[in-house]
């Protein structure tokens, strides 16, 4: 929380925060790149304490603060002590990967505590053979599924734990079955949604793999990226926890151990983000921790738990000002110089003057301003008439959040869950169309189509440095249009 003091209302809105605000204004029970739970978290937050940085920083926030608490509980709930307790509670805090996750009011900001809680939930169970408790996992893991898909992959390896390890019992009770009717209840809205709209994230993930978008790592440089994204020497306390989790001692959770090994294995087969497994990490912090702490407990290994503290410490702080917005500018491109550390990437981007989170958070309030100013100039009888049509959720979200003081109506856009949402009641009399434009496609569709302005702003990112255009006369009209300029990347 003290980090959310210095950073929460630094650099500006990133690019899916508007995009979720958006969200937000329409709750349903799925959108096309994610289930439910952001845009109806947004909701609550524009009718409770607001959308301002502060407000919408301040749930990720108290989610990292609380996996924080939970990772060190898990830890005493494995066996270990004070240490092991506060070492699970440090790396959790430290790791570069969950810093920039804290900050950022996305899905990923709440997977950590949903997964640890889940974590802790079942090594209760298993130590107290407390069948009863299959029913908050379940109820958490319908919940974790309202937020992100991922976990399904989770799942998968615990599933194939359960099977493999004592936990195996509990198939044949009732407790277990109603658990997974529970999720499977709490889960089938956002299903029923992707079933009626013909499963528009699956065809999301298609275009997304055909684009080479992502980038896609080897086994090696994929797992060295799961180090550096959890600090180095934080992840020791993995190795340690799959020792745990196959020794004699850790026999009754292996099942997570298993879960961790088919998860990693599933992401490095399809190729999925690095970040994608961060969820994971605090149940294994803990269940590092409590083995470290139990094999350096003689005199001779005792300077080993401050020295591992200590240096998950300087780690932590030498990437902090990558991951959280604690500098401005020009101490953080200093800083990045000077220690040689660097935000790392997950996606093919044009190289800018900032790493790809930052960059997302620079630009929009200019670009709103400069569609205003060229609004205002139109008579009122088109105005009423004029839509704008975003080329991306971001300028989208960004047109609709920033707009409202300028009186800009809401953008109408292709891209994602906007295409769903329509163009409204415009025909393509008077458009301005924001981002990407083949010029020559424009003179086609538009009886007159002029630039009026660009998004340039050397901060943000550069495929967000393009014209925007005033089109008139657009013919088909728009309506015509809309069906064949769907946007799912």
């Amino acid at each position: 929380m003290t980090i959310y003091c210095f950073a929460a209302a630094h650099y500006g809105y990133f690019r899916d925060e508007l995009y979720y605000l958006d969200c937000g204004q329409h709750p349903a029970w799925g959108y096309v790149d994610q289930p439910p739970l952001i845009g109806w978290v947004a909701w609550l937050l524009e009718h409770s304490i607001g959308t301002s940085l502060w407000a919408l920083h301040l749930l990720p926030a108290l989610a990292g603060s609380a996996t924080i608490v939970l990772a060190g509980l898990l830890a005493r709930e494995l066996g270990g002590g004070r240490w092991a307790m506060f070492l699970a509670g440090l790396a959790t805090l430290l790791a570069p990967i969950f810093l920039a996750l804290s900050h950022l009011f996305t899905m990923n900001a709440f997977d950590p505590l949903v997964w640890t809680a889940m974590a802790f939930f079942l090594v209760r169970l298993s130590k107290r053979d407390s069948q009863r408790l299959w029913i908050p996992i379940g109820a958490l893991a319908g919940m974790t599924i309202l937020n992100k898909y991922g976990v399904l992959f989770w799942f998968s390896g615990l599933l194939l734990g359960l099977c493999l390890t004592p936990l195996r019992r509990s198939l044949r009770q009732r407790w277990f079955w109603i658990a997974c009717a529970l999720t499977v209840l709490i889960a089938l809205p956002n299903f029923l949604w992707e079933q009626q709209h013909q499963f528009p994230f699956l065809q999301l993930m298609h275009n997304v793999r055909e684009s080479g978008r992502d980038i896609a790592l080897p086994p090696l440089p994929f797992l060295a990226a799961q180090a550096q994204m959890l600090g180095y020497f934080a992840a020791v306390l993995v190795v340690f926890a799959l020792m745990f989790f196959f020794s004699r001692s850790g026999r009754p959770y292996r099942a997570l151990g298993w879960a961790y090994l088919v998860f990693v294995a599933e992401m490095l087969v399809l190729h999925g983000k690095m970040y994608y497994v961060a969820p994971v990490y605090p149940m294994l912090f803990a269940a590092g921790a409590a083995r470290f702490e139990s094999l350096t407990q003689s005199r001779r290994w005792v300077w080993t738990k401050p020295a591992l503290a200590a240096a998950m410490t300087a780690i932590g702080v030498a990437y902090a000002p990558t991951a959280v917005p604690i500098l401005s500018i020009p101490h953080f491109l200093a800083w990045e110089h000077t220690l040689g550390v660097r935000q790392q990437k997950f996606e093919h981007t044009q190289p800018t003057v900032l790493p790809q989170i930052y960059a997302d958070m620079f630009g929009w309030p200019e670009m709103v301003q400069q569609v205003a100013a060229f609004y205002d100039t139109l008579p009122p009888n088109v105005r009423r008439d004029t839509a704008i049509v975003a080329n991306n959720y971001g300028e989208a979200g960004a047109i609709d959040f920033f707009g409202r003081k300028y009186g800009l109506p809401r953008a109408i856009s292709p891209h994602q869950t906007y295409w769903l949402w329509g163009p409204r009641q415009y025909t393509g009399a008077s458009l301005i169309i924001l981002g990407e434009v083949n010029p020559d496609r424009m003179a086609q569709l538009c009886t007159s189509d002029k630039v009026v302005g660009n998004g340039y702003n050397p901060l943000s990112r550069a495929n967000e440095w393009l014209p925007i255009y005033y089109c008139q006369g657009l013919h088909p009209d728009l309506q015509t249009l809309w069906p064949q300029l769907k946007k799912w990347d």
